[in-house]
Parts: structure tokens; sequence; C-alpha cells
């Protein structure tokens, strides 16, 4: 059962880092009331805890607002031991003027699609139902000992879709700028213009000649030396000369 669930959280993980960008440092945005599930559960470390359930590979910093700590702050002595943990964490800045509700806050915080890639960790489910409707929003949630991650909900798996669509084709008014460009650069005999392709990149290749280093040097012809050339006029006038006239006697 242990390894169905880590690998359910694994998938959500990686659906949000296919999908929206989330990269590791992963960031978690928490409330209330989620800080106390953590104490009341004794889930000690949180970031070990939460580090844990995103199989991530290095330390998750977690995050609340100046308008969480003013709500807790409200609720008394009952929270305090909450209040002092939810002070350890990090502030994310809200900027709002007038402390808001804790609910009101993350979801400023997080916005329409969540540019800061919070994963939001909340025990009330109210704002986790609203949270589902916010694309690029993984919810964290404790039941008894155990952390869970929520599974993408169907919008935000149709705006991932829609998203991947929209960059594998191209919209219409898009492809007509480019057909009307690439005809108005065909007019006008511009080689660069969108959809002309320039002919100096189309030129068949020669065959050239063979490679000078590849070829054997030519060995030259033998030529005869002098002696040689003279040899047979030397022979005949050295038999010329033992030719000998015979006198004759009287």
């Amino acid at each position: 059962m242990r390894v169905k669930k880590r690998s359910r959280h694994r998938k959500a993980v990686k659906f949000y880092s296919t999908c929206f960008g989330f990269r590791e440092p992963y960031k978690v945005l928490v409330d209330g009331t989620f800080v106390h599930h953590l104490l009341l559960h004794r889930l000690l470390p949180a970031d070990d805890a939460i580090r844990e359930l995103l199989s991530a590979s290095r330390p998750t910093p977690l995050f609340t607002s100046k308008c969480v700590l003013a709500e807790l702050r409200r609720l008394g002595k009952s929270h305090a031991e909450d209040f002092d943990a939810a002070q350890l964490l990090a502030t994310a800045s809200c900027e709002h003027d007038k402390v808001v509700t804790a609910v009101d806050c993350i979801l400023s915080l997080v916005g329409d699609k969540n540019p800061e890639h919070y994963f939001v960790a909340t025990q009330d489910s109210d704002l986790r139902e609203k949270l589902r409707e916010v694309p690029g929003v993984p919810v964290i949630y404790g039941l008894k000992n155990s952390l869970f991650i929520e599974q993408p909900s169907v919008q935000q798996r149709k705006f991932a879709q829609l998203d991947e669509e929209k960059r594998i084709h191209m919209e219409k008014s898009e492809f007509k700028k480019l057909l009307k460009a690439s005809s108005e650069g065909k007019a006008s005999g511009d080689v660069n213009a969108p959809g002309v392709a320039e002919k100096s990149k189309f030129k068949r290749n020669r065959a050239k000649g063979p490679n000078p280093l590849s070829c054997k040097k030519k060995k030259p012809k033998p030529q005869p030396s002098d002696g040689q050339n003279q040899g047979p006029a030397v022979d005949g006038e050295a038999k010329r000369k033992r030719v000998r006239k015979r006198k004759r006697s009287s």
C-alpha cells in the first residue's frame, strides 16, 4: 500500500513538473490549519516529512505569510504553539496593506497561474476546493499521521492539455500572417522572406577533380646518359680505325 501511495505522489509531482515547470527546490506555502496538523500528529521536522512526500533530492523550504501569522495570533493561547512554530518559517511577501484572511491571502499569492510554483499545504476543505480550479497548484493535506498530494483535478488536466495543443498547433492568425509574408516576399523577389528558400542553398555540387594528395606522383622516364647515346658511334669509329690496308707486293 505504501509503495502505491508513493507512486501516486511521484506521478502527481511529475505532472506539475512537466506541464507547469515546477523545479527543485520545491516551495511549499502552508497555512495555520496545516501547521496545527503537523504539531498535533508530531510530523516533525516538517521539512523532512514534506521532502519525503515529494521525493525531493534537495531541502524543501516552507513559507507562510504575515496574514496567516496574524490569524494565528488572533486565535489566542489555544494556538500559541502553532503561532510560535509558524514564526520559524520563511515569510512570503503578500503585499497587503491591511491584514486579510488566510484564505484570501493564499489565493492572492497563488494568483491565476501560480507564477511562483507554490505547493499549497492546508487542511481547509473550502480552500482546497477553490485551489482545484486554479491551474498549476498542487495541494498537500494530512490524514492523521500521513501526508498526501491531491491528484490533479479535471480542470487542471484540461488546462494542461489545451496549453500543450497551443504550443504544438499554430494558431490560424499566425498561419495567415506567415502565408502573407511569404507571398509578399515572392512578389518582391526577396530571397530572405519567410517561405522562400535561398538559391545558394540549393546549388548542385559540381564534380571536382581527385584529391592531389591521394594520387600517386608519376615517375619520370629514365633518360639515357651521354655514354649510352654515343655508344654506337664510338664503336663504329673504333671499327673503322681497325681496318688496315694491305700493301700488295709488286
